[in-house]
């Protein structure tokens, strides 16, 4: 990915999707999210999940005192009831060792991931226990760079995309993926987008980034 690749994509997408195009004129060429392809940061999108972002960095921070570096190793020699007390709920606890499992043993490789064409990089993400369609996605989206990686469920994308739209209603998850497919090979692009556009919504009445 290079800013000029970003650049025609999403010109590429404002001519597909009048909403796109909306997106794009507020946030032009927007910035990419990222994070490094490792056991830290998908054990981290496991611990954000279906919490506040409040509550979820407060918990993350204790895990990261505990444990002091974010390891598969660390996560499975580690006393898991002190690993829990951190707030992390007895599920999340399961995906964590389950994926330090996965990639000790060499069934996740998540350089290999990274690198992989974007289906075969989700077939091996969605074999491991604990690792949903929404994570790998935003896993790929985030650490491997994907510019067409995109986490069709997140309801933040879905109400950007029906207020750009000027659509009445939203879009149900199977909808909304069904639509995005006239974004390919920039979903990726068209996600950035839509959460660039939002956020600057947010930051107009004082509200934090999505």
């Amino acid at each position: 990915m290079t800013p000029r690749k970003l650049k025609a994509a999403c010109e590429e997408l404002a001519r597909r999707d009048i909403a796109l195009e909306r997106a794009y004129r507020v946030v032009r060429v927007p910035e990419w999210r990222k994070g490094d392809a490792t056991y830290a940061v998908l054990a981290k999108m496991i611990a954000y999940q279906q919490i506040t972002t409040k509550a979820a960095t407060t918990i993350w921070g204790r895990v990261e005192d505990f444990l002091g570096e974010v390891t598969p190793e660390a996560v499975l020699a580690c006393d898991q009831e002190a690993l829990r007390a951190c707030g992390l709920s007895r599920p999340k606890l399961a995906h964590l060792n389950s994926i330090a499992e996965a990639v000790v043993s060499g069934a996740l490789n998540l350089e290999r991931v990274a690198a992989a064409e974007i289906d075969s990089a989700r077939a091996e993400m969605l074999a491991v226990r604990g690792i949903g369609p929404w994570t790998a996605d935003l896993f790929l989206l985030y650490a491997a760079r994907n510019m067409d990686a995109f986490p069709a469920g997140d309801v933040g994308l879905m109400e950007a995309h029906k207020r750009l739209g000027g659509y009445t209603t939203r879009m149900t998850n199977k909808e909304f993926s069904d639509w995005a497919e006239r974004w390919r090979p920039y979903r990726g692009v068209a996600a950035h987008l839509l959460w660039g556009w939002l956020n600057a919504e947010r930051a107009k009445t004082g509200q934090p980034p999505a």
